[in-house]
């Protein structure tokens, strides 16, 4: 059974102060020196977060715990990753989801390669909490590609 799901407007305010308080996460330095509560309070206890198998952070992160470590994979992978501009696409007050666009802009921390691609996700609210994301990504191949330093050819 679902829990309590919310309007448009109250979905939003959600979303913008869990982006928020993400934003902060991240400006104070992240996993390992930030405190990850004012993060984590957005998020249900069971929330679960699918990213794709072919990312260097793919596989699904349950709980709070796990999100924590999917922030500091990220925090690994990306020196820096940047929302350039977000949009609430839709809401379904009967699910409790949503849909957010996001450009983003990136730098990987492996390679140096900056490289910049949307990123389509569904959010599921329940409770005034997020329970569930799914991302979706038009090139995991090339944000992949950007995160592996290229091998040196031998000399014959």
């Amino acid at each position: 059974m679902l829990g309590a799901v919310t309007d448009q407007s109250n979905t939003k305010t959600i979303l913008k102060r869990m982006y928020a308080a993400e934003a902060e996460y991240l400006l104070a330095g992240g996993p390992g020196n930030a405190d990850f509560e004012p993060l984590a309070e957005h998020f249900s206890s069971e929330v679960v977060l699918h990213q794709a198998e072919a990312l260097p952070y793919g596989g699904i992160w349950r709980g709070h715990a796990d999100l924590e470590r999917f922030f500091a994979a990220m925090s690994g992978t990306w020196a820096v990753f940047e929302f350039v501009e977000q949009e609430l696409v839709a809401t379904d007050e009967d699910t409790g989801t949503a849909v957010v666009l996001t450009q983003v802009r990136a730098r990987s921390r492996a390679t140096g390669r900056e490289l910049e691609f949307p990123i389509l996700q569904t959010i599921t609210i329940r409770d005034d909490r997020i329970a569930e994301v799914r991302p979706f990504y038009w090139d995991t191949a090339a944000i992949a590609a950007a995160c592996t330093p290229e091998q040196a050819t031998p000399h014959r």
